[in-house]
């Protein structure tokens, strides 16, 4: 049954080795997302599995330990989910974001896996994909890494689209809210138009929670390169 869940924005950026001079950008999505992180920690899971977005080659479950990097990002530091031995495949970017804000948490209230899911996913799979997930143990956890849409101004990576501003103003109440209902009715087709990495795994997250009658908090929101970045808390 899913007992709590943080939800936060994936951009390698968050991670300030990565980020460099351009660091204190994101600081406050960083504190936003350490405190939603310790409201996991506050629900003593059996079991915490990271979902974020993630592209053909990197789609599926990854076992505890195993590891991602941001050398594409020129930065060799290296980050692992959880202990164990490292995993045949690395992980995408959004876990490894998810692996380091762990880390930095010093997360160690209980074992740690990932779920890479595509924007190909459905809303119905995404949901039962969730369900599956929260049926794992007694008590699980998501931190749920994934973005809004990246349309929000002429130099964000897809452009400026004017339905932007109204697809992330719906998506930040929903998670605010932990209204389940309306992060499984986000329209999949529109989230794609807007490069919204996050609609697949927010609808994941909903469908873990469906029935868990869990309590929002939404801790950050901005859109500070034309990305739409959330941080909320579930309890």
């Amino acid at each position: 049954m899913l007992v709590a869940a943080a939800v936060c924005p994936a951009p390698p950026l968050l991670v300030p080795e990565v980020a460099a001079g351009a660091a204190p950008e994101l600081a406050d999505a960083r504190t936003a997302c350490s405190d939603a992180l310790a409201v996991l920690a506050a629900s003593r899971p059996d079991l915490l599995v990271v979902v974020g977005a993630a592209d053909e080659d990197h789609r599926g479950p990854y076992p505890q330990g195993s590891r991602g990097s941001f050398h594409g990002f020129g930065v060799e530091a290296g980050v692992q989910l959880g202990d164990g031995e490292e995993g045949p495949r690395l992980l995408p970017p959004s876990l490894a974001v998810g692996a380091w804000l762990l880390r930095h948490a010093r997360w160690g209230a209980s074992p740690v896996e990932g779920l890479g899911v595509g924007e190909p996913l459905e809303a119905a799979r995404c949901l039962e994909a969730g369900r599956g997930l929260a049926a794992r143990e007694e008590r699980v956890a998501l931190l749920v890494m994934g973005d809004g849409s990246a349309c929000r101004t002429l130099k964000a990576p897809g452009y400026l689209d004017d339905r932007a501003v109204a697809f992330d103003a719906a998506a930040g109440r929903a998670l605010g809210a932990a209204d389940v209902a309306a992060l499984a009715a986000l329209d999949t087709e529109l989230a794609y138009e807007l490069k919204a990495a996050g609609r697949a795994p927010w609808q994941v997250l909903a469908g873990a929670a469906e029935g868990a009658g869990l309590d929002g908090r939404l801790l950050y929101e901005d859109a500070p390169y034309g990305v739409g970045y959330f941080v909320a808390a579930w309890s």
